[in-house]
């Protein structure tokens, strides 16, 4: 009968125990390694504690900050004009184009109106008439061959033909059609050919150096809008924030969208343009708040957190946030006042770490 021979069982239970032995010196090493690397000894073997990280904090105020109230709106052109012929023709000439600038009394078009040139042609010579028939009568009065009432009335018809040719003249100018200001031709209504006559709109014309911003305030909010005060208006394309000032409100509203129009005057700024969309803020109240600077704040998925500092450790507290106001964010919960926030190196910290404030 053969002896089952015992060597492979000897050498499973001499391997089991090495990796048992092996695995308990691994566990003890991890267990260890935040022992050891979190203390240090000096050159007599005491135990020294490790140097916080070095940060800078900011004490959290209170701060009073304006309620206000979005109101969309336009920039629009101060001085905005639709130019008109005043007398009837078709136009013979235009000389702008769209997008021009003309100055001044500058001959935008012309007007081929022939019946006006005719009634300034009689007029002329029915004052030629007149002139000499009351030339005539004033010899003949000297000659004392005719009365001092036919002299007047000589006297009246000339003076009537006079009138009458300065009139055909005003009206002679009106063939030229010219610009009431400065400013920039935005829409042309009418080209050569066309029929022009008085009330048919030809041209429209604006002064992009006078602008201003108009908005319809809500009728719950306008007891609040005063003229005289200031206003910022946020311009959308331009990204950037115009302080003005509220220069006129409609005394009433508007019957179907029961909002009343204010405008508000503002500095030109560079990229400003009439028909620009933007966004007046209008003042209507204070609240009292609490915010931090932006790079306190961490955002770690959905949650917002930031540290604060407490007898020299960084606390992780979970926040919630608001409105942000240039380089700071109000904070609706999880901080009050008082606390220090650090605002500086908090991506680099953890909960209860040691930290150094810097100067």
């Amino acid at each position: 009968m053969n002896i089952p021979s015992h060597k492979p069982l000897i050498g499973h239970l001499t391997l089991k125990s090495l990796f048992h032995q092996s695995f308990r010196l691994m566990m003890m090493a991890v267990l260890l390694l935040p022992i050891i690397s979190c203390k240090k000894s000096d050159k007599h073997g005491a135990a020294v504690l490790p140097q916080g990280l070095p940060v800078k904090v900011q004490l959290i105020e209170e701060k009073v900050r304006p309620v206000v109230e979005e109101v969309v709106g336009s920039v629009r052109a101060k001085s905005s004009a639709t130019v008109e012929a005043k007398v009837s023709g078709r136009v013979s000439q235009m000389l702008v184009d769209l997008g021009q600038h003309v100055t001044k009394d500058q001959v935008l078009a012309e007007i081929d109106a022939l019946e006006v040139k005719a009634q300034s042609d009689r007029a002329i010579a029915n004052r030629d008439q007149a002139s000499r028939d009351f030339k005539r009568a004033g010899e003949l009065l000297q000659k004392q061959v005719t009365s001092h009432q036919e002299y007047d009335a000589a006297e009246g018809r000339y003076r009537i033909a006079e009138a009458a040719v300065k009139e055909a003249e005003t009206m002679l100018g009106y063939v030229q059609v010219k610009a009431p200001f400065d400013g920039v031709i935005t829409r042309k209504i009418a080209d050569v050919g066309d029929f022009a006559a008085p009330g048919k709109p030809l041209l429209q014309i604006e002064n992009p150096e006078n602008l201003r911003f108009e908005a319809d305030v809500p009728e719950a909010i306008i007891e609040q809008v005063h003229t005289g005060e200031a206003v910022d208006i946020v311009i959308t394309s331009l990204g950037s924030r115009i302080h003005g000032t509220v220069s006129e409100i409609s005394p009433t509203a508007d019957p179907n969208s029961r909002t009343f129009l204010a405008r508000i005057d503002f500095p030109i700024s560079k990229g400003l343009r009439a028909g620009q969309f933007g966004r007046a803020l209008f003042p209507v109240g204070e609240f009292v708040s609490v915010s931090v600077p932006i790079t306190a704040l961490i955002q770690r998925g959905q949650m917002e957190i930031v540290f604060i500092n407490e007898q020299g450790h960084a606390r992780l507290r979970l926040v919630k946030s608001g409105k942000r106001y240039g380089d700071e964010v109000e904070i609706l919960s999880g901080v009050s006042k008082g606390d220090q926030i650090i605002r500086e190196n908090a991506q680099s910290l953890r909960d209860g770490q040691p930290v150094q404030i810097a100067p």
